[in-house]
């Protein structure tokens, strides 16, 4: 008999294969699949903040990796099934994948599948963080593409020797990204977002609108580790919180700045949250 993945009822938590629960079977050629491209969401209360941003997400990826997209009320539908019956703070990850096979000419009338998971709620660490920088750049980095090898790699290798996580410098030694962060920067007056080709996270992409709306100045321009004495904070984001404060890189201390993660916090409570 084929089991199904979240059939407890122990869990309320769940995996859907195109709306419908998950069997084993079905996941199996899943495991190791490395095209596909995915979204991470914190439900809080049934609602999503930047749900805009994440169904962005997920049609520009699935446009230059199959050359076509599922409506976005297609994915909405998924989430909303997802989300019925279940808590109202959670986890979710919508992942978009072809099972036609990696290694082999796209049918360009293969459906598209989705794969909802969800899980805990998570709100991230509380910080403040150690950054040690490695040289690497994500392949195709605009997509939150799957099996990411290195965003494992380097925060264990790093921890080795006593940092909390790694930051990115591209081959211009220039900051991009943290292993799984965006990050961003304080000048004493202006929040500095790092030029580079970076995965534009839907919880920058809030935070930015945000901070507009609030008159905050904000500046994209290249940040060297040459540069971190003349700057006043530092922190990380993704899915799980708009602000954890990084205090050191490398050798180099970075300023305590509450204020500047509570801006960011601020600008990320101002962004409505909406159900699917």
């Amino acid at each position: 008999m084929t089991t199904e993945p979240n059939s407890s009822p122990a869990s309320p938590y769940l995996t859907h294969l195109n709306g419908r629960p998950a069997t084993a079977g079905e996941l199996a050629p899943l495991a190791f699949a490395g095209h596909a491209h995915f979204t991470a969401i914190q439900v809080r209360d049934g609602r999503i903040r930047g749900l805009d941003l994440h169904l962005d997400r997920l049609r520009s990826a699935s446009e230059e990796l199959y050359g076509r997209a599922l409506p976005d009320d297609r994915i909405r539908e998924l989430l909303r099934t997802a989300l019925a019956g279940g808590p109202a703070d959670l986890s979710l990850t919508a992942t978009v994948c072809s099972r036609e096979g990696e290694f082999t000419p796209a049918d360009p009338g293969a459906e598209l599948d989705v794969l909802v998971s969800t899980g805990p709620p998570a709100n991230g660490p509380a910080g403040p963080l150690s950054l040690a920088t490695v040289p690497y750049e994500r392949p195709l980095p605009g997509i939150k593409h799957v099996g990411e090898i290195a965003k494992t790699y380097y925060p264990r290798r790093v921890a080795r020797l006593g940092f909390d996580d790694a930051a990115f410098l591209d081959g211009r030694g220039r900051f991009s990204e943290a292993s799984i962060w965006n990050l961003v920067f304080w000048d004493g007056a202006s929040v500095v977002w790092p030029v580079a080709d970076v995965l534009r996270g839907t919880m920058l992409g809030t935070v930015r609108r945000q901070l507009d709306r609030l008159g905050v100045p904000q500046t994209d321009r290249e940040v060297t580790p040459a540069d971190l004495p003349s700057l006043a904070g530092a922190a990380v984001m993704n899915s799980w919180t708009p602000a954890v404060p990084v205090h050191r890189i490398d050798t180099t201390p970075v300023p305590a700045a509450p204020d500047f993660t509570a801006l960011l916090h601020r600008a990320h409570e101002a962004e409505p949250p909406v159900a699917p």
